[in-house]
């Protein structure tokens, strides 16, 4: 089985084979010192008395209000259970444990003061398939996807629910079967579970998987229509979309020529009298290449997303 090393720069096919079990992916022992480090940071800030916001501050209007050092773990709970609010159905399992591997892969590259031991609870839970409910609704999608990432990590609390052994149970009831017991979150834990935008990113990756087969589909069923209608296949030369070369429309240009090369039956009509074809038919390149260059654009800028901290 092949490896990933959380951190390092993702795809988006990487994350879903991560997801789906065909890829083992964990912590290098460089990550984890750059996560201590971090975290070292943020706790050194936390017995301080300058105010930072986050570790021992107030959030929102109460951000110039000082915490006292031994509130400031409270506050990092407490900000998981005031932001769990969304509402709605539960959002597929496969969604929420993407969630769970963005957020790993956010924190492994050390900016965000998390501590180890939170961290690889997450993994955990990734790697033993006990995947937390997330309702559909409730991300405001300004500061981040606030509420549903709320709602992932109320398990580490050992609050909310999770997908236990093919059924709903509670985070509590869980740990216990486990032999383990809830974390406490360290200064500025939970606004760094809690920020991010996983949620989005999560849903993206699925709707640009599903999007690739779609397009990729519909080169082959294109190709079938060309041969069905008796279609030529001179609108897919090389040369032409050269002359307009946008990468799209050469890309799939290039896919219809592949799929009729030695067609009988395009052959078999060579020399007929008809002067052109149909747009439906001599464009299709034109049009399947544009959407082939969203399909692109949507990858790269989500890329940069999967691949950044907030």
């Amino acid at each position: 089985m092949n490896s990933f090393i959380y951190g390092d720069y993702i795809t988006t096919g990487t994350a879903l084979a991560i997801c789906k079990g065909r890829i083992k992916a964990e912590l290098s022992k460089d990550s984890l010192e750059k996560v201590r480090t971090s975290q070292r940071i943020v706790a050194d800030i936390a017995a301080g008395e300058e105010v930072v916001y986050g570790i021992n501050s107030g959030f929102g209007p109460l951000c110039t209000t000082k915490i006292s050092p031994q509130d400031t773990k409270v506050l990092q709970s407490n900000i998981l259970k005031s932001h769990s609010v969304g509402t709605g159905d539960p959002i597929p399992q496969d969604i929420a444990k993407l969630m769970l591997i963005l957020k790993v892969q956010a924190l492994a590259q050390g900016f965000s003061g998390i501590t180890t031991s939170t961290l690889e609870r997450i993994i955990w839970h990734i790697d033993n398939d006990i995947i937390p409910v997330v309702p559909s609704q409730g991300s405001v999608g300004a500061s981040g996807d606030l509420a549903p990432l709320a709602h992932l990590f109320l398990p580490l609390i050992g609050l909310g629910k999770v997908n236990y052994k093919g059924s709903l149970t509670d985070a509590e009831t869980m740990l216990k079967m486990e032999g383990l017991g809830p974390l406490e979150l360290a200064p500025k834990e939970g606004l760094a579970l809690i920020n991010g935008t996983q949620f989005m990113a999560s849903f993206a990756i699925m709707v640009l998987d599903k999007l690739h087969k779609c397009l990729s589909q519909s080169d082959f069923i294109a190709a079938m229509m060309l041969e069905g209608l008796l279609g030529s296949a001179q609108p897919f030369m090389s040369q032409l979309h050269q002359l307009r070369p946008h990468r799209g429309s050469q890309h799939v240009a290039a896919r219809i020529r592949t799929l009729l090369k030695d067609s009988a039956i395009v052959e078999s009509h060579k020399n007929c009298e008809r002067v052109q074809d149909p747009y439906s038919l001599r464009c299709i390149p034109q049009v399947h290449g544009a959407s082939r260059e969203a399909w692109a654009h949507l990858k790269e800028v989500l890329e940069i997303e999967l691949n950044s901290v907030t």
